[in-house]
């Protein structure tokens, strides 16, 4: 977890004030692509790995330290560890274990 929330931080870095979803079943919806009111793990890790292919700008999927903003932080990472951290990350968002996460899990701050 802690490798994940310096680089979640600079993937959310950019973002702008009218990204942000008004409630939480509108944050779900952006993660949501069947449709079925409720996100599974792939969805997870799909939506939040765009951010990381948004800044792979040579496609290798590895960030490499010229690919990361200014910082402290700017080990390289690959997309492999990335996503493997986001799905340990929603195994701890899902409280009630049922291999989905519903619009209040999502909206928990992880474990």
């Amino acid at each position: 977890m802690r490798r994940l929330l310096p680089l979640f931080a600079l993937l959310c870095a950019h973002a702008r004030a009218q990204d942000y979803p008004a409630s939480a079943a509108d944050y779900l919806a952006r993660f949501d692509r069947n449709g079925d009111g409720r996100i599974s793990e792939q969805e997870y890790v799909d939506y939040l790995s765009a951010g990381f292919a948004a800044m792979d700008a040579n496609g290798d999927g590895v960030l490499e330290a010229d690919e990361l903003p200014p910082g402290p932080r700017r080990t390289p990472r690959t997309l492999a560890d990335f996503q493997a951290d986001l799905r340990a990350q929603f195994h701890r968002l899902d409280r009630n274990h049922d291999g989905f996460l519903s619009a209040r899990e999502l909206a928990q701050p992880p474990r």
